[in-house]
């Protein structure tokens, strides 16, 4: 059983996450291309906030919302 975990932590130290180690040792050479995980997921979530705000500004101008002002009945 004890074999089973230690192949579990040998899959995950050596093979995935062997890109991150490499990512990591460049850090001093090359900070732009240490960092380039943060910028593609900094990219990929502006592009979805940019998309969202485009989507919105859609439904709102169709005026397809009922915006009729209405309280509650103990109001």
């Amino acid at each position: 059983m004890k074999d089973f975990f230690y192949a579990i932590q040998d899959l995950f130290v050596n093979t995935l996450f062997a890109p991150l180690d490499t990512l990591r040792s460049i850090e001093l050479e090359n900070w732009v291309l240490a960092n380039i995980m943060s910028w593609v997921f900094f990219a990929i979530g502006m592009v979805a906030f940019i998309y969202w705000m485009i989507q919105l500004r859609k439904f709102d101008t169709s005026n397809e919302e009922d915006k009729s002002i209405t309280s509650h009945s103990y109001l």
